[in-house]
């Protein structure tokens, strides 16, 4: 689901485009750039040819409520482009998340997003739901220290309601500044009341941490909160949709052309 698309001219200052535009389309599987071009992928304009500037970060607000798979962006007549830095939700495929099984149910790669954190001083929390391990420090999530007496959090937004069976929360290449402490809770619905399913729970620096809950968490959002400050570099909540949260889903795919 695209909101916004930068087209960056960075550093392009005499020979950048006229002019630009941006389509979509939705096609399932790995089609080949050939493959893209026949005459049955139906091509929808998010951005029509619009003008844009030299050494600039030329932005577009999307309003179309229709899922992509892949984007095509043309320049009129020519020139060059820095960067394309497309913006907006994942919207996961149901069947592969149902034939899957047990899948991570906050991933952004699954739909998963970050609703709001209590520090983004170093980094995103974004990086604690990002594909694969931290491969740097600066690829999780770090907070200044505090000096007071609270402690740090991050708030999720699941896929859709979900039953979470195990958690693992990871401090890899966080070694002197690591949390101390950290306990996850979650609550079932935007009204729901928040219940702590792991408890504060020691951590240590650079390791990958593993629980398994000894029943199922119910709920549609999750939160981690570190003790009292330091970060950690990914949270994992395995589970998987619960038949309300599995048909909202699939609903709402088919609605905007999945």
């Amino acid at each position: 689901m695209i909101r916004g698309i930068v087209v960056d001219t960075a550093h392009f200052r005499g020979n950048y485009p006229q002019a630009v535009s941006v389509e979509g389309a939705c096609v399932p599987g790995a089609p080949s750039p050939e493959e893209l071009l026949a005459d049955d992928v139906k091509w929808t304009t998010l951005v029509p040819r619009t003008p844009v500037g030299g050494h600039a970060a030329n932005g577009f607000a999307v309003s179309v409520e229709q899922c992509f798979t892949h984007l095509r962006v043309k320049q009129h007549p020519d020139g060059g482009i820095a960067r394309l830095r497309v913006y907006g939700e994942v919207l996961p495929d149901p069947k592969w998340l149902a034939a899957l099984g047990t899948f991570d149910v906050v991933a952004l790669e699954n739909g998963g997003q970050v609703e709001d954190a209590s520090n983004l001083f170093y980094s995103p929390a974004t990086n604690t739901i990002q594909p694969g391990r931290s491969r740097k420090m600066d690829d999780g999530w770090e907070t200044r220290r505090r000096r007071d007496r609270g402690n740090d959090w991050i708030r999720y937004r699941l896929v859709d309601r979900a039953q979470i069976r195990a958690i693992e929360i990871d401090t890899a290449y966080l070694k002197g500044n690591s949390a101390g402490w950290a306990s996850v809770s979650v609550k079932d619905g935007e009204d729901g009341e928040w219940r702590e399913v792991l408890p504060r729970t020691r951590m240590q620096p650079d390791t990958n941490h593993r629980f398994v809950l000894p029943e199922p968490a119910v709920g549609t959002h999750a939160r981690i909160d570190i003790y009292p400050d330091g970060g950690i570099s990914r949270l994992r909540l395995f589970g998987s949709l619960t038949e309300d949260g599995a048909a909202r889903l699939a609903a709402r795919h088919q609605e905007l052309g999945g």
